[in-house]
Order: structure tokens, then sequence, then C-alpha cells
């Protein structure tokens, strides 16, 4: 942001401004509400009204919204508004690449200090220097560098808690010619997936025939699953789950 580099200069910078954001929201809806209030005696308008100054007074005093213990009530108004410190953050820190080798910044220590008095969230390190050097390099020579110099790439954790973090999953479908990755919300039943996928697969919906991924991977083929008992038929309350790779009915 600045010329200098401080990441938790940075982070305070960035959190004011997204609070300034939520406030001048908040603050039109309040204006809006009172309006509202004016030619109705509606008591769905009043609670808001309520709700919404709170939230403001909460944001106002430095606050974000995900930190704050909220009432089934008031959680079921915010969700209406999509307001920025109300979503869940994950801190991902760029470091070069040698410090990303060593494991060491001299900024992580302040970094994690800060994260830990602000909701204490996930922190990630990565390099976008070491990702982009391995993308350019082929898949076995990528695999012996991270072998050589005992380090991973950080997208699959990024990807993974990223998906976790605003409460996703995947399931998968698979055919001759193509396989398909699809995003649901943790919790979501078959039916609904199914509908996912196209809304006549979940009003017509039978039975879900069910394989984990990790079944498939070790065992090698859907044949083997079956043949190892781990390939399932569900029906309309389950719960899908990560990895599943799906066939309808």
């Amino acid at each position: 942001i600045d010329d200098t580099v401080d990441p938790v200069r940075d982070l305070e910078t960035i959190s004011q401004e997204l609070r300034l954001k939520d406030v001048e929201f908040m603050e039109r809806k309040i204006e809006d509400l009172e309006k509202s209030m004016k030619r109705s005696n509606d008591k769905q308008l009043k609670l808001e009204h309520e709700i919404c100054l709170k939230v403001k007074a909460w944001v106002e005093e430095g606050k974000d919204i995900r930190l704050g213990e909220w009432k089934a009530s008031e959680v079921e108004v915010l969700n209406t508004f999509q307001l920025l410190t109300a979503k869940p953050v994950v801190y991902l820190v760029n470091m070069t690449e040698k410090d990303y080798q060593r494991k060491k910044n001299k900024f992580l220590p302040k970094i994690h200090a800060w994260v830990q008095e602000h909701g204490g969230e996930q922190i990630i390190p990565f390099s976008g220097a070491f990702e982009r050097n391995l993308t350019d390099m082929p898949a076995d020579e990528a695999a012996r560098y991270c072998e050589e110099n005992k380090v991973q790439s950080g997208i699959t954790k990024i990807i993974k808690t990223g998906f976790s973090a605003i409460n996703l999953i995947y399931f998968f479908t698979a055919g001759p010619d193509e396989v398909k990755c699809w995003q649901i919300r943790r919790q979501t039943k078959a039916p609904q997936a199914a509908g996912t996928i196209h809304t006549d697969f979940e009003r017509g919906f039978i039975c879900a025939e069910v394989m984990k991924f990790e079944d498939l991977k070790e065992l090698g083929s859907e044949s083997a699953v079956k043949a190892a008992g781990k390939y399932r038929q569900e029906g309309k309350t389950y719960v899908v789950q990560d990895g599943d790779i799906i066939f309808f009915k």
C-alpha cells in the first residue's frame, strides 16, 4: 500500500477500509429503513432497524462482524447484506522462494501476533515465485525438485482451506468421456446435489451410487471398488461427503 514493506500496517489499513465500507452500507440501510418506518408499522422493519444500529455500533468500535456473537434472528438479517467484514478470512502470506523453502521470514511473527489479536484465523505462507517456477517445470522434474529441497506446493492447501472457510465441498461425476467437479454447500443432501447438475435430476431423483475418491485412487478401478464392497447405493437423505464420486439415477 505504501512505499515501504510493512505487512502489519497494511493489514490494519485494509481492515479499516473494509469496516468503513460496512459502516457506509449500514448508514444507507438505516436511512432507508427509517423512511419505510414512517410509512408502515411493520414489526419486521423495526427489528431490522434495531439490528442495523447494533451492527453499525459494533463496526464503529473497530470490530469485524464475523467476530461478533449474533442471535439467529440477527444472522438471518445480516446474511442478506453481504457485508465485507462478515465474510470468512484466510491470510495468505506471499514470501520469496528462499524464505518459503527455509520456512522463515522476518515478518511472519509480527503477522501471526496481529492475526491472533484479530480473530486468530488461519495463516498460509506460500511463494508465488516458487509456484510459478514449479508450473514451468515438467511434472517429474517438479516432483524431484520438491523432494530434493524438502518443500511442497502450497496451492492444494490454499484451495482446501478456502473451500472449508466458505463451507463448500466438492463431488465428482465421471463417464467414459469426461470427469467433472461440482461445488456444493457442506451438508447438502443427494437430491439437491443432483440439482446442481440439472434441475431435472433433482426432481427425478431415485438414488445415488457413491464411491469415495480415495477408494478409487487406492484400488484403481470402479470394478475393484465394487469388489471391495465400497460402492454404495444411497437414498434421498444421504448427505454428500467431500470427494464423493456419484452416479445419479
